[in-house]
């Protein structure tokens, strides 16, 4: 069971008993007008109490996600961004070295921990490529051109990463790319 449903109920037990000890109250107090209307305004401000303490919990708690989901965006947008102007380098180098190798290696390890799946197998494809542009070191104009195909196709899998979150929507990727 998560806090705010333990929260909830120790809330809601607390209101009852508080409810049934002041209403006893309540009762045994018939003949004294003023003692009835303190009992009313305790119970009445007990309940205010409960219902704002409860939404500031709930105002918390989604504050905290909206601060957790901000950061992984900029963690993945920034790592993202990295990446295409790490390719961005080598296209305009025309030159894949070693060190450029090592490079995408570690870029490879930062990737995997955030991005989703989708991204995952279009990224796999795309270091692919890059071996095999690197076998000669030099990149021509055509395989300049095939890196450039495969990191639309891997942008358009980071750009649904980034901004696209229902589950149930699907894109067709492979014709947005081709058109």
């Amino acid at each position: 069971m998560n806090k705010s449903k333990q929260y909830l109920l120790i809330s809601l037990f607390t209101f009852i008993a508080g409810y049934l000890f002041l209403k006893s109250a309540f009762y045994s107090s018939q003949d004294n007008l003023f003692v009835n209307e303190i009992v009313l305004i305790v119970l009445g401000t007990l309940v205010t109490i409960a219902i704002t303490s409860a939404l500031l919990n709930k105002q918390s708690e989604v504050e905290l996600e909206k601060e957790q989901r901000v950061k992984i965006f900029d963690i993945k947008s920034s790592l993202y961004f990295e990446l295409i102007n790490f390719i961005e380098g080598v296209i305009l180098k025309s030159k894949i070295t070693e060190e450029d190798l090592i490079r995408l290696e570690f870029l490879t390890h930062k990737i995997s921990i955030i991005a989703n799946n989708e991204v995952l197998k279009e990224y796999a494809t795309f270091v692919k490529i890059v071996k095999k542009v690197s076998i000669d070191v030099n990149v021509t104009k055509l395989e300049s051109n095939e890196l450039s195909v495969q990191l639309n196709k891997l942008c358009a899998k980071i750009r649904y990463d980034l901004i696209i979150k229902e589950k149930d929507t699907e894109l067709d990727y492979n014709s947005l790319i081709e058109s």
